[in-house]
């Protein structure tokens, strides 16, 4: 088997450890402490956080879609694949390396996302984004951590809090939906999420596409008008 090969490494902000970047041949991995976070070749439950939430969205012009955690640009790709020309994608990624990967090394495996006229970049904090901003997005979808759970930054676990998703509820557009990557399912955040105001659907899909790999948990949570 072809072993291994380190290719960078980042400390994640805020004392969360540090992520390094590994490649095997054309297959790449992101690490956190010792546990990987992301792989190449498990990204169908990325692509379908973006169609289910774009889905809900999509007789809307000019959707505008805020997404949280950039990864290996897979959901960003396919948000791209499922708005129209005059959408806007807004990504907001804490670690820079990771967007100087997906510039450089991870950059063919979506596709060149970043290279796309209708994307922005922000180096920020998505928490800080949907704070400062009421009613201006189609859709949020957040790939941040492990899920509701956090795994590389405990400042994560706002995001996830009833006032993060009483900020999120704000952020949207009236019908607008907040669509949250899981790596497994959490009732309480079910139930956190229909105390917000949202109507929840919950989507159970697998990580490497239709019928492969391990279930992953996709909330698709729709602000009411």
């Amino acid at each position: 088997m072809i072993p291994w090969e380190f290719i960078d490494s980042s400390p994640v902000p805020g004392g969360g450890g540090e992520l390094r970047l590994y490649r095997r041949g054309r297959e790449y991995s992101i690490m956190v402490n010792g546990s990987e976070l992301m792989n190449s070749r498990a990204h169908g439950s990325e692509e379908a956080l973006a169609e289910l939430a774009c889905a809900r969205i999509a007789d809307r012009p000019c959707q505008r879609v805020l997404i949280g955690g950039l990864g290996m640009g897979y959901t960003t790709a396919e948000a791209l694949r499922r708005i129209g020309a005059g959408g806007r994608v807004v990504v907001a990624e804490l670690v820079p390396a990771v967007v100087e990967w997906n510039r450089g090394p991870l950059a063919d495996l979506a596709g060149h996302p970043l290279e796309d006229a209708r994307v922005t970049v922000r180096e920020i904090d998505v928490a800080r984004i949907i704070q400062s901003e009421e009613r201006a997005y189609d859709a949020i979808l957040l790939d941040v951590d492990n899920g509701p759970v956090g795994m590389t930054r405990r400042g994560n676990d706002r995001l996830y809090s009833r006032p993060g998703l009483d900020a999120a509820f704000a952020a949207l557009r009236p019908g607008g939906v907040l669509a949250v990557w899981s790596a497994g399912p959490d009732q309480a955040f079910t139930r956190l999420l229909g105390q917000a105001g949202f109507e929840v659907d919950e989507v159970r899909v697998r990580a490497r596409g239709p019928g492969k790999g391990e279930r992953h948990t996709i909330w698709l949570a729709k602000r009411g008008a």
